[in-house]
């Protein structure tokens, strides 16, 4: 009978680790080579294929969009099974419209590529999520998202390990279909190991406790919060490596410091989920954006390379926190469903993403630096901290009317 027990509690054990690899993978694909690669591979393609600082903002402003189109797709579908296959075909695109790029080098066609390579993020970073979570609460695991969150940390290093691996031996047209050979990788595991998911009607006696639904006025304040985190997020994403590389002793450096960011990254919505249990997610919150202001602002305030890469650092520690608790959060509030609750937040994110970049491309081509687009991103974080405060003072008057 133990034995019996033990084989079926490790079989569960294995189970979980595959769904959850699975989803790492998707992260990996979707954002780190399909979505992030972008950044490392911004710089080269300045010098190389003389994309500009408007274009290159541009092209990161219709990636995101892409990215909001899919969020809003993903917000229209109720059923899980269709969700489940949006998924699969976002992992294709992933796969094909990152190797598509090395092989054109007109801005319209790459306009287009980094449109659809946006939409296929929302696979990873959305529907997988969403997927991941309906499946941990089903079999009766802790719906937390840290490890799963993990993929897009990892992604990033891949992307910059890849990127300067190529970077002496390739050029940038051939780096980009190198990146996408390696998409098929993850591409595998993240198609094979995700079960499709199963109905929470199906399976109600092994559901945890949903937790009540949030006041209208909660949403809201979440929403608004969450597109102030998605303002910073993108302007370190796209540009960070382009900030930095400008510093003497970073220069060509630019991919390594991107790995940096990742390393920061895999660990730290584990972290976060830590921190959270032992202050509060909303507090918790507070923190990490509190964080990422300071990397935002450090390289206005200094030239320092050790201060801009603990800048770095700060962001990677901080941004997929913001993103793993946040979700998590929701998703617990609607587990029936959680992907279409995610994907209705993820539109105020992805505002924010479309309207930054063009932002940043308008100002440094005006300025010939990014300073003043960082100080415009970091006045909204600390606006994004005051809706969180505000945030809790609703959660204590719903919970004391």
């Amino acid at each position: 009978m133990n034995i019996a027990v033990t084989t079926v509690t490790k079989a569960g054990r294995d189970e979980r680790h595959r769904v959850i690899f699975a989803g790492i993978c998707a992260l990996i694909l979707t954002v780190g080579l399909a979505r992030f690669a972008y950044t490392p591979m911004l710089p080269i393609m300045r010098d190389q294929a003389g994309l500009s600082h408007l274009a290159g903002g541009w092209l990161a402003t219709i990636n995101y969009a892409g990215y909001m189109s899919g969020a809003l797709l993903a917000a229209s579908i109720s059923d899980l099974g269709r969700k489940f296959v949006l998924y699969r075909i976002g992992l294709v695109i992933g796969v094909l419209s990152t190797a598509a790029m090395g092989l054109t080098d007109n801005v319209l066609l790459w306009a287009g590529l980094r449109f659809v390579a946006g939409f296929s993020s929302t696979g990873g970073l959305l529907l997988a999520s969403g997927l991941v979570l309906n499946w941990l609460i089903r079999q009766g695991h802790r719906p937390e998202l840290g490890l799963h969150f993990m993929g897009i940390g990892l992604g990033i290093a891949v992307s910059g390990i890849a990127v300067g691996a190529m970077a002496d031996w390739l050029t940038w047209d051939r780096q980009w279909l190198g990146l996408g050979a390696l998409g098929l990788a993850f591409f595998l595991p993240a198609w094979f190991w995700l079960p499709a998911p199963v109905s929470m009607q199906a399976s109600a006696g092994q559901v945890a406790p949903a937790l009540a639904a949030p006041t209208q006025r909660w949403m809201w304040l979440m929403i608004a919060s969450y597109f102030c985190a998605g303002f910073g997020f993108v302007i370190s994403a796209t540009f960070i490596v382009a900030i930095l590389v400008k510093l003497p002793l970073l220069a060509g450096k630019g991919s390594w410091v991107w790995v940096i960011v990742g390393l920061a990254a895999a660990p730290s919505g584990f972290v976060w989920d830590r921190v959270a249990h032992a202050l509060g997610r909303i507090r918790a919150l507070m923190i990490a954006y509190g964080s990422q202001v300071i990397s935002i602002a450090l390289p206005v305030l200094t030239d320092s390379p050790a201060l801009n890469v603990l800048g770095a650092l700060l962001f990677g520690a901080t941004f997929v926190g913001i993103v793993s608790l946040t979700l998590t959060i929701v998703g617990r509030h609607f587990p029936a469903n959680p992907a279409k609750a995610m994907a209705k937040m993820t539109l105020s994110y992805g505002v924010a993403q479309i309207v930054a970049p063009a932002m940043a491309g308008y100002i440094a081509t005006a300025t010939g630096n990014y300073h003043g687009a960082l100080i415009v991103t970091a006045v909204i974080m600390v606006a994004g901290m005051g809706l969180l405060q505000a945030l809790i003072r609703e959660e204590r008057r719903a919970a004391h009317p």
